[in-house]
């Protein structure tokens, strides 16, 4: 079936909120009119709130790059789904791999995140993906099982509705270096070999699949060009207006 593709920005720690505004409103101006794919941008929480002013009406939505698991209390520094849902997010990043490394998150807080999203009406982006030992010891095919087994565990076929999954390479993020469009179609085909396994075939082919790692203009068309790549999740590139308008407008 045609999956309608999904280019995501993924700003990290990036962006005042005056300067994420100015983005927003540069990406509006670009995209004015495109319906091509969905699109969507996560900045950091601070600069939330001018990002939905600034793209309220358009075909850009906005999500967030984490959230906590409760829904409110004594959780210093945390940030929650229906916060995120009430300052305007349509989309939550979770179990991105720097928050593996640096922050503690293992496959069973992703699991929990996952729940929290959808309780509030969030639409996930699932991340998972190897490191570069794992890629060199050809493990990649029992870690990301093992992310999707943990983070996926008790879900029913419904709850992947609204659920994307981005596999990212860790060795090919902020590195330069690019999965090759045969490596990542593999994975993306193993990921979904592995849905289909779980839920079924239906959710299998209607579930889309990005690919994150160094995604840039001039490698994204032949990587959005594979048969189970279903868009992208942008990290660098997605802070600059003309390389994010160019990634988004090279989807299939």
């Amino acid at each position: 079936m045609a999956r309608r593709s999904f280019i995501a920005g993924n700003w990290k720690m990036n962006k005042t909120p005056d300067e994420a505004r100015a983005l927003a409103l540069e990406l509006r101006a670009k995209l004015e009119g495109f319906k091509n794919c969905d699109v969507a941008v996560c900045p950091p929480y601070v600069s939330l709130a001018p990002c939905v002013t600034a793209l309220r009406g358009t075909n850009i939505a906005v999500g967030g790059q984490n959230l906590f698991w409760e829904k409110a209390g004594a959780y210093t520094g945390e940030v929650s789904g229906p916060m995120l849902a009430a300052a305007g997010c349509e989309y939550v990043i979770i179990g991105h791999s720097e928050r593996r490394q640096y922050f503690g998150e293992t496959d069973q807080t992703v699991n929990r995140r996952l729940q929290a999203a959808l309780n509030c009406n969030l639409k996930p982006i699932l991340c998972v993906g190897e490191t570069k030992d794992e890629r060199q010891r050809n493990v990649t095919e029992e870690i990301v099982r093992r992310q999707m087994d943990g983070a996926l565990a008790g879900f029913k076929p419904e709850a992947l509705a609204t659920l994307t999954i981005a596999y990212e390479p860790v060795w090919a993020i902020g590195t330069g270096l690019t999965a090759s469009p045969a490596q990542a179609q593999a994975v993306h085909a193993f990921i979904r070999g592995l849905l289909k396994a779980k839920f079924g075939a239906s959710a299998a082919e209607q579930l889309r699949i990005q690919y994150g790692g160094s995604v840039k203009a001039d490698n994204a068309r032949e990587l959005l060009s594979q048969t189970d790549i279903d868009g992208a999740l942008v990290g660098g590139a997605s802070l600059v207006a003309k390389d994010f308008d160019a990634i988004v407008r090279a989807a299939k």
